[in-house]
C-alpha cells in the first residue's frame, strides 16, 4: 500500500467538518512510515531488497517492532491525537487525526506478507495482496482516487490544484509500482521517501487552501 494511505485522509476531510487541515491529515496518513524511514536511516529498524518475497514489493520489511506493530502504531495516533488536541482543544478533531494515523496499520494488513506484528514480536501478520496484483492494483486505485473524488465534491478545491495532486499520486504509484529495484539499502532509500511523502503533502496542503479559500 502507498498512495492508498492517503485514502483515509481524504475521507475524513470530506466526511467531518471538524477534521483537521488536509495536509496535517496527509502527514496523519504515513506517520507511520515517516517514522519507519527515519529509524532506517538511524539503524533502529531493518529492512532489505529481496526481489520474489513478494509479487509485486521487493521490501523484505524484517524488521519494524516499533512503527509497524498495532501496539506501536497506536502509540503514534495516540501522541499525533495528543498535539492536535494541545493545539486546538478540540476532542472531535484530534480523534479523527488520530484515528487516520491508525488507518496504516490495518491498511498495511490487506496487501504485506506477514511481517506486521501485534505488539513487536511474532506472530507475523499480513493478508498478502502484493502477491495477487489483479486484486490489490484496482484497489489501490479505487480506493484513493472514489476517495479523492468524494473530497473534491464536497470541500471543492480548485481544479488546477486537485488535478495536480491526483496526477502526482498517479505519477508516484506508477514509479512504486513500475520503476526500477534498488540493489540496496542506502541512506538514499529513506531520502526517496521522505521526497515523495513530501512533495504529495506540500500538494495536499496547497490544493487544501484553496479549498478553504471556496467555503
Amino acid at each position: 500500500m502507498f498512495i492508498g494511505h492517503w485514502a483515509p485522509a481524504l475521507a475524513a476531510a470530506a466526511a467531518s467538518p471538524r477534521a483537521p487541515k488536509i495536509g496535517m491529515l496527509f502527514i496523519a496518513a504515513q506517520l507511520v512510515d515517516w517514522a519507519f524511514f527515519g529509524l532506517l536511516l538511524s539503524g533502529v529498524e531493518h529492512m532489505r531488497f529481496s526481489p520474489g518475497i513478494s509479487v509485486m514489493n521487493p521490501m523484505d520489511l524484517y524488521h519494524m517492532p516499533i512503527t509497524h506493530s498495532l501496539l506501536g502504531s497506536a502509540a503514534f495516533a495516540a501522541a499525533f491525537a495528543a498535539l492536535l488536541w494541545l493545539g486546538s482543544k478540540d476532542r472531535v478533531l484530534a480523534l479523527i487525526g488520530g484515528a487516520v494515523v491508525l488507518s496504516h496499520w490495518f491498511l498495511d494488513l490487506l496487501v504485506h506478507v506477514p511481517d506486521l506484528t501485534l505488539a513487536g514480536s511474532p506472530p507475523k501478520l499480513g493478508l498478502g495482496l502484493w502477491n495477487h496484483p489483479a486484486i490489490e492494483m484496482p484497489l489501490e486505485l479505487a480506493i484513493t482516487f472514489g476517495a479523492l473524488w468524494w473530497y473534491a465534491k464536497v470541500r471543492r478545491p480548485a481544479r488546477l490544484r486537485l488535478g495536480v495532486l491526483a496526477a502526482l499520486l498517479l505519477a508516484l504509484q506508477a514509479f512504486n509500482w513500475f520503476g526500477p529495484v534498488e540493489s540496496e539499502v542506502t541512506a538514499g532509500t529513506s531520502l526517496l521517501a521522505f521526497v515523495a511523502f513530501g512533495l504529495v503533502t506540500l500538494a495536499a496542503w496547497w490544493m487544501g487552501k484553496s479549498e478553504a479559500a471556496n467555503r
